[in-house]
């Protein structure tokens, strides 16, 4: 049995939650997997994977293998880097979580940052707030960008280093379109907003809390939005081809720009601001290529640059 090999099918079935999927990810035929994991529970003298006819979780004892796996690949990769790597050089993969409203700009920084470093291969996931929280106290994330006003659950097992200020806008139908691109429109409050028909993202995700709370904070009764989604690229598309308008952070809009049918306006009253920031595992021993990223995240022109992607937009 290579058990390397077997810490990574299992580390891939906890990703995937789902036999056939993590077998895909590694390459290998589902018979395969589910063989090296009969034959881990075999080495360790117990059952890891509860079995039924889908994928039904981890035992308390596999859960406890787990957690170790993760960290064994985490410490393998390290190594690797290490071995690989010369002064200024890094080499490696480095996994980059983002919420959706983030992904415009995690798109941005791991381009920049492979170009600046050709060694470093960027893997860049979207993921709700909780799912990029877990991967990074399981360690299957190497950074993640998102919401920084949830870190006080996690304590100091998770710091982070600031990026934006994320702000809102309506986006509209524009009366007419704009000959090059969306244009800035004049400001709308959330009172106003409230009375329209809207499509925003579904109630799991943290934007939609922090959307809500706008609108209460307005006055504006419970709003029922007309349709609801968990993909960004609905929200825009849903605005440009039917008739409802949304709920966007700068970020999005920056990278909707090309909509010129549509106009965004700055929303106010109340005026609402959320910090963005790249987060990472608290330890002290980092990788390579993680070390290259987050000097990158502290360089003064890619905070610039991040800014003037995803804040308060001028027209």
């Amino acid at each position: 049995m290579n058990l390397l090999a077997s810490l990574r099918y299992l580390a891939a079935l906890d990703e995937h939650k789902h036999f056939g999927r993590a077998a895909q990810a590694c390459h290998i035929t589902q018979p395969a997997l589910s063989n090296a994991l009969r034959a881990l529970e075999e080495e360790f003298g117990t059952a890891i994977v509860k079995r039924g006819r889908a994928f039904a979780g981890f035992t308390a004892e596999g859960a406890r293998v787990l957690a170790s796996a993760q960290r064994m690949l985490h410490e393998r990769e390290l190594l690797q880097q290490e071995l690989n790597s010369v002064a200024g050089k890094p080499q490696g993969s480095l996994t980059i979580g983002a919420v959706p409203t983030a992904m415009p700009v995690a798109a941005r920084f791991s381009a920049m940052l492979q170009a600046r470093h050709p060694g470093i291969s960027p893997i860049v996931r979207s993921l709700s707030s909780s799912e990029l929280e877990n991967g990074l106290e399981s360690l299957a994330l190497d950074m993640g960008l998102g919401y920084t006003d949830r870190l006080e659950r996690h304590g100091p097992r998770l710091r982070h280093v600031p990026q934006y200020t994320e702000h809102y806008f309506l986006v509209r139908k524009a009366g007419q379109a704009h000959s090059e691109y969306m244009q800035i429109g004049p400001k709308i409050t959330w009172a106003e907003a409230a009375k329209l028909p809207l499509c925003l993202l579904t109630r799991e995700m943290h934007n939609r809390s922090i959307v809500d709370a706008a609108f209460a904070e307005a006055g504006a009764a419970v709003v029922k939005p007309a349709i609801e989604t968990n993909s960004i690229l609905t929200l825009a598309l849903s605005v440009a081809v039917g008739e409802v308008c949304s709920v966007l952070p700068g970020a999005l809009i920056g990278a909707v720009r090309g909509y010129r049918e549509l106009e965004a306006l700055p929303l106010v009253s109340p005026e609402v601001r959320t910090a963005i920031g790249f987060m990472i595992q608290g330890g002290d021993r980092t990788s390579r290529t993680l070390d290259a990223a987050m000097t990158m995240a502290q360089d003064a022109a890619w905070l610039r640059h991040a800014a003037a992607h995803s804040g308060l937009l001028s027209a």
